[in-house]
């Protein structure tokens, strides 16, 4: 029988997958190569959000913390596991990765975020997700968060299979390796997935501070020739005015800072 959860027909669910200081922060072990930019975008689609009152589905990588893992980043209780600050709503609600699919039957009427944990890329392979999200009845799911080529990819494509409708909202999507992102996001876009940016959205915004990381690029401070651009060298992100930044979107993906 569907759950009383998944009865309420919602026009927009937003999904929010691995908003995660180990990949948006510059000191983060696995930070993605756009990580300024993201986190503008992210920032304004969460805000988006809230005001719209649209529920929050949030997917977050939490793996063993052992030397036996091969994973090093979001390990279960380092600080790189933690969501972002602004990615996180008062009234929410978290399940572990334990391999259940019990879900509680009025969880979408009281709470305005659902936080997830995963131990591996794709979300539907863990069962109290992929249930969630199979049986959710929504207009449009809208993606964000990190990165395009593998849990994006995995959670558009897995959503489109069940005849879902999707938004990826580009310019709030990270990514590792910009070309494979590329085609990530072609892909997602062959099978039927919309590509829009953040001000199709939310409109447009001179809020250039994300908030969140304390390099030198992302609190806005310029830099003099033979710096690094971050403090860590972790994502070999340059200082670049905000004009020039907001003019290098390309239809597809945004480009590396």
């Amino acid at each position: 029988m569907i759950l009383q959860m998944v009865k309420m027909r919602r026009k927009l669910v937003l999904i929010d997958i691995n908003t995660q200081r180990d990949f948006l922060l510059a000191e983060g072990k696995a930070c993605i190569r756009n990580h300024r930019r993201v986190l503008v975008h992210i920032r304004r689609v969460m805000a988006w959000a809230r005001r719209k009152n649209i529920p929050i589905i949030s997917t977050c990588d939490v793996y063993p913390n052992n030397n036996g893992d091969e994973n090093h980043y979001c390990l279960d209780g380092t600080e790189g596991q933690k969501k972002i600050r602004y990615t996180l709503l008062d009234n929410r609600v978290t399940f572990a990765a334990d391999g259940n699919t019990d879900l509680p039957r009025d969880m979408m009427r009281q709470y305005k975020q659902i936080i997830f944990h995963k131990r591996c890329v794709d979300p539907f392979d863990e069962p109290r997700i992929d249930r969630l999200l199979s049986e959710v009845r929504a207009g449009e799911f809208i993606l964000i968060g990190a990165c395009a080529e593998d849990a994006i990819k995995a959670t558009a494509l897995g959503l489109l299979q069940r005849g879902k409708r999707v938004t990826v909202v580009v310019d709030a999507v990270g990514a590792h390796n910009k070309k494979d992102a590329q085609m990530a996001l072609r892909k997602m876009q062959a099978k039927g997935a919309r590509l829009v940016e953040t001000k199709s959205l939310a409109g447009a915004t001179h809020l250039r501070m994300v908030g969140a990381c304390h390099c030198e690029s992302c609190l806005g401070r310029s830099r003099t020739r033979g710096e690094p651009a971050c403090p860590e060298r972790t994502c070999g992100e340059p200082v670049e005015s905000s004009r020039r930044i907001e003019s290098k979107t390309q239809a597809g993906v945004p480009e590396d800072n």
